[in-house]
This record gives C-alpha cells, structure tokens and sequence, in this order.
C-alpha cells in the first residue's frame, strides 16, 4: 500500500477532512470550552501536543502490539500522556487547569485522538504519524479556537482577555477592547452560542467547498477541448 504524501496529510488535517467540520469529532470539549479564546487555546494546545504524541508512541509500538489487545494498548498510551500534560498545566497553568477542569482527563477519551492512533498512526511510520498528528492537532485547533474567539468577540466585545492565565504576566496587555461600551451578548458565551457558531463554520467551509467544485468543473471542458485539439493536430501533421 503506497504511504500517504506529507501534501495529502496537510489538506486532510486542516481542510478535507478536519476533526472538528468534517468528521465532528470531540465536540464535547469543542463546545464545552470555547466561550473564551485561552481557554480554547490552552485546550487546543494539550489537545495537539496529546495527538502528536500518541500518535508517535502508537507508530512506534504497532509492530509489537497483539491485535487482541491493540485498543486497549493505544488507550493506555493516550492516559499516560494525558496524565503528563494535566500534571504540567497543574504546575505552570494552575488556574486556566481549574478553569477547564474535567475537559483535561477527558482528553483521554477524545474520538479525534484515538480515531487517529487506530486509523492512521497504527499503519504508517513515525514520521507521518506524528505529522498526521501536527496536522490534525492544528486543524482542531483552528476550530476551537476560531469559535472561542468569535464567542468571546460576540459576547463581551473583547478578545484576548485572560491570556496571562496561558502566557504569564506578560501576557495580561495583550487584551484587545473593540467596543468599549458594549452591553454584550449573552447567548453568544452560552452553550447555544458553541452550536451556533460550529453550525456557521461548518456552513462556511460547505460553501467554499461547493464554489471550489464549481470552478474546477467549470475549467475541466477547457481543458478537455484543448486535450481533443492535440490529438486533432497530430493525425494531420
């Protein structure tokens, strides 16, 4: 079977077939954090770092694993680096850990990680499992955080606020206020608001899809008419 090309793996993970508007995997942390762009972020960024992870150890283990016990294998392989990423964010982001809460160990438990470990990490080698695991860990995030961001923009008129909770102190200035006396939005930074706004995305991404498909049918007779001409001109001469 011919190994997938780095250039497929980048359009899957980002655009074709992204964890979060293609498949619609994980939509429990997706929707359950995303009323703030750094708590997106800050989940989006352990999400990532998991993925890459398992899948490496799970392309590096798929040739001694016993297919009887291969699930519960990648399982424990994903818990294990779940486990390091909450102990890290207990010690360095200790409230934006309080803040997310259970989402963190539910990392374990995410379709996107493990559909990844047993679809592709499992059948390929290390280097593309971990940049499957990059690429679908970017297009995840993209999502996440895209939808945290236009919550928090919709719903408080600011973006960026709490980013010191992820950065450091450091980051406490990098709060942007569009609209200083805004009363806000209350549905947008509540549960509906997730599904709204996926729901847009998703639509979004449907509609570039369909006008791209458009296009590429739209030249495919130019190029038929051109291939018919060469054929023409070379029976003559």
């Amino acid at each position: 079977m011919a190994s997938t090309s780095y250039r497929e793996i980048t359009l899957n993970g980002l655009w074709k077939n992204n964890p979060g508007l293609v498949q619609l995997l994980g939509l429990c942390p997706l929707l359950g954090t995303s009323n703030s762009t750094v708590n997106a972020l800050g989940l989006a960024l352990a999400s990532a770092l998991v993925l890459i992870c398992s899948n490496t150890a799970v392309s590096l283990v798929r040739g001694v694993v016993n297919t009887a016990v291969r699930l519960p294998a990648f399982v424990m392989i994903i818990a294990a680096l779940t486990t390091c990423i909450e102990l890290l964010m207990q010690a360095y982001t200790y409230e934006l850990y309080q803040i997310l809460g259970i989402f963190i160990p539910l990392i374990t438990t995410n379709c996107v990680i493990l559909g990844r470990a047993d679809a592709f990490a499992a059948k390929n080698d290390p280097g593309r499992a971990a940049y499957d695991g990059l690429m679908m860990g970017l297009g995840f995030a993209a999502v996440l955080v895209s939808i945290g961001a236009i919550r928090e923009l919709l719903g408080t008129g600011i973006l960026f606020a709490n980013m010191q909770l992820l950065f450091g102190p450091a980051a406490a200035n990098w709060k942007i206020t569009l609209f200083s006396d805004y009363q806000g939005f209350l549905l947008a930074i509540l549960p509906p608001g997730a599904f709204i706004v996926l729901g847009l995305l998703i639509a979004g991404k449907n509609r570039i899809d369909s006008i791209l498909a458009e296009r590429a049918k739209a030249r495919q007779p130019e190029v038929v008419v051109q291939s018919r001409r060469v054929r023409v001109t070379g029976v003559i001469e």
